[in-house]
């Protein structure tokens, strides 16, 4: 994992296409705006976990990959 320090109004830039920049600290909660390219799915952590929990298959079909080996993989980890 690669770990960065930004300040306020700072950005990092992932690949071509993708900034994700600090727009807001307050107290221990940071606020960051993310810009992506529209085919690029942007979750929080913890709603990606409910996703791929809830439904397996739904997130293998997102994520371009139809193949069952995908599904079953998700449902045994």
């Amino acid at each position: 994992m690669l770990v960065l320090s930004r300040k306020k109004n700072e950005s990092i830039v992932i690949g071509d296409n993708i900034v994700v920049k600090v727009v807001e600290i307050h107290g221990n909660r940071v606020r960051l705006g993310i810009e992506a390219p529209a085919d690029v799915v942007v979750h929080r952590g913890e709603v990606q976990q409910r996703i791929e929990r809830n439904s397996p298959k739904q997130v293998c079909n997102s994520a371009g990959t139809s193949s069952d080996a995908c599904c079953q993989e998700m449902l045994l980890a």
